[in-house]
């Protein structure tokens, strides 16, 4: 069995993607085999987890630790490895969930102190990872495993200079290539305005043409940026970018069209681009970017974390 942890509210697509019935389920998790392709909805997929219980905080932490030290006792640590301890969406469980990672923590630090000092907090980076995973379904309840997968979704710090909600997800989204806009690189941001995106490659030292009828605001009024007011559809490039942005409120195939046609000019060598599914079923969605997935060396679809209805691809030209 894999525990399949997403977005609260997402599960029956999280699901969907197993391609078959799950065998539990829970707000923002889903219990069931390996999927067999790529998943999006999924953020971190715990590999053959083990139940833990107890009823009060220290026994329920207890567990965990034992089954942490039991698992190690013909291992080296000679690297930091990850601690990741989150939570099903259920009211109050956060806190419970902090508690009692702290108190698995404090065990293991007790019993191999330089095993513990190297124990970094949060999720690891796209892709498999060893180290202890730690979910807690209710208050007395948890899975917890040693191998993970990551998905690379993950929560992103605000910037009170970002001019819009946005700018989490480009700032998100840049870790599913491993890579971001670097100074001197130059970046097309379609449908820019306000203009968070614009102002995230900006901040990097990218020079940035932000496409948009509309105005930018706050930091995006950079001296890196360059404000054309054009139509985002009939704009074209004067040569190649490093980076095409999109993140526009419009018919995902109508976007698709465009960003095949980028692809088809070879007008770019990276792009990051949000599209909205809104009533339309996700995965038809993500069946429908094949062609445009197809000109990509490299290409990861996925619900971010910062996410709402919709998937945000990133991908390199071929």
């Amino acid at each position: 069995m894999m525990l399949h942890i997403c977005q609260a509210g997402y599960e029956t697509f999280a699901a969907k993607e197993l391609g078959t019935k799950p065998q539990r389920s829970g707000p923002g998790w889903v219990a069931g085999p390996e999927a067999a392709g790529e998943q999006c909805f999924t953020h971190l997929c715990l590999r053959e987890p083990a139940a833990a219980g107890g009823a009060s905080l220290n026994a329920l932490a207890g567990g965990i630790a034992d089954f942490f030290l039991a698992s190690v006792r013909r291992e080296r640590f000679e690297t930091p490895w990850p601690f990741v301890a989150e939570s099903a969406g259920l009211p109050g469980l956060g806190r419970r969930t902090k508690g009692v990672a702290e108190e698995a923590l404090a065990r293991i630090r007790a019993r191999m102190s330089r095993v513990a000092k190297l124990a970094v907090p949060g999720r690891p980076r796209i892709g498999p990872a060893r180290g202890l995973f730690i979910y807690l379904t209710a208050f007395d309840a948890a899975f917890i495993a040693r191998e993970a997968v990551c998905g690379g979704q993950r929560r992103m710090a605000d910037d009170p200079r970002a001019p819009s909600r946005s700018y989490l997800k480009i700032e998100e989204a840049y870790g599913l290539l491993a890579q971001e806009p670097a100074p001197g690189e130059t970046v097309v941001d379609l449908g820019a305005a306000p203009g968070g995106w614009s102002y995230s490659a900006a901040k990097r030292g990218a020079r940035v043409c932000a496409v948009d009828n509309g105005p930018l605001k706050g930091g995006a009024l950079h001296p890196e940026i360059r404000h054309l007011e054009s139509d985002a559809f009939s704009f074209e490039p004067e040569c190649s970018v490093d980076w095409l942005f999109c993140d526009m409120v419009e018919d995902p195939d109508r976007v698709l069209g465009l960003v095949g046609r980028w692809l088809k000019h070879r007008w770019c060598r990276r792009l990051v681009v949000n599209l909205k599914f809104g009533r339309l079923d996700p995965l038809t969605l993500a069946r429908r970017c094949g062609e445009v997935r197809a000109r990509c060396r490299l290409s990861r679809l996925r619900h971010l974390y910062h996410d709402r209805e919709e998937l945000t691809l990133a991908a390199e030209a071929a």
